[in-house]
């Protein structure tokens, strides 16, 4: 194989990343993930007991022998106790989105983990360069879950950040087969992530009706819902996102939209299955996707989709 960065860093056969998709990223999809070649992820964010994160990480090490990381969403409260257990455990990569990932790196200083930083920005890229990130993921917004103030897509978005720093780009935003991740790769990228797509895999514990709605809806049904709190974030367009993007045109403050957009909302769907009253992430690759599959053959079929498309450029090229 041609050299890749993100391939050599993170010990893995393919340089598919799977993203942290909070509430659902638990062991056994990490570890179907990291089996079928690619890097999963274990989310922290569900869990407020650390010895509870540790369980899931040890769960994993039963699962896979493939290198696997830790997905760390900043936010209110501290994580400090919970990227400890990350270092005991000595996971082999630690993802950091929405926030400074400083603190967490200041904690992983002199530990062999490799570090990775979700962006939406060439600014927020240089600074995770400059703070010692092995690869930053640069996610557009077609992409589901949290995403830039800027609305930038992804096709734009990669290239202006592989332009402005020297580590490799992982690109995110709407890629879900081997289509995007050979556009990727002629981009410029060395990776992409995935985060959609994997939820609508036979290994996600994700409520079957929401793999459903994914497999169902098309490109134009996803919305984007809390920008006017200044953290936009792309989910499946429901009753419910309609009944907050309406609240948010109205000035509704936080507090008002809080019952509507919080982590219990969300769950109601992503577990309980409520499509109609709650929400669930998901980015506009939705209309590219037909099935659920399990991760490996998912994995497969995008490697097999990857050289069809490398041939049909060389044909075009040549």
């Amino acid at each position: 194989m041609p050299n890749n960065r993100v391939r050599d860093i993170f010990n893995i056969k393919y340089p598919i990343v799977q993203g942290g998709l909070a509430y659902l990223a638990f062991a056994e999809l990490a570890a179907a993930v990291s089996n079928a070649g690619g890097l999963g992820q274990i989310t922290a964010t569900f869990f407020d007991d650390p010895e509870d994160l540790r369980a899931e990480i040890k769960t994993a090490k039963t699962l896979t022998d493939k290198p696997f990381g830790v997905n760390f969403a900043l936010g209110r409260r501290s994580i400090d106790k919970l990227v400890d257990v990350a270092i005991e455990e000595e996971v082999p990569a630690v993802s950091v989105t929405a926030g400074n990932p400083a603190p967490v790196f200041d904690q992983l200083e002199g530990t062999n983990i490799k570090k990775l930083v979700l962006v939406a920005s060439v600014r927020q890229a240089q600074k995770a360069e400059e703070l010692g990130a092995e690869a930053v993921i640069v996610v557009g917004t077609e992409g589901g879950g949290h995403l830039g103030r800027d609305d930038v897509g992804t096709i734009v978005l990669v290239p202006k950040v592989i332009d402005a720093v020297s580590i490799p780009v992982i690109a995110s935003g709407g890629l879900v087969d081997g289509r995007g991740y050979a556009a990727a790769l002629a981009l410029g990228a060395e990776g992409i992530e995935m985060g959609t797509r994997f939820i609508a895999t036979k290994e996600c514990i994700a409520h079957p009706r929401y793999k459903e709605a994914i497999v169902n809806a098309k490109a134009n049904e996803t919305m984007i819902i809390k920008k006017s709190l200044g953290i936009p974030g792309r989910a499946l367009r429901t009753k419910a996102t309609e009944k907050i993007a309406r609240m948010e045109e109205e000035g509704a403050s936080f507090e008002a939209l809080w019952p509507y957009i919080n982590g219990q909302a969300n769950q109601k769907l992503i577990q309980d299955g409520d499509i109609e009253e709650s929400f669930g992430w998901a980015g506009q690759g939705v209309g590219l996707i037909d099935d659920v599959p399990s991760v490996r053959e998912l994995m497969d079929k995008m490697i097999q989709e990857a050289n069809m498309a490398k041939k049909r450029v060389e044909d075009h090229l040549s």
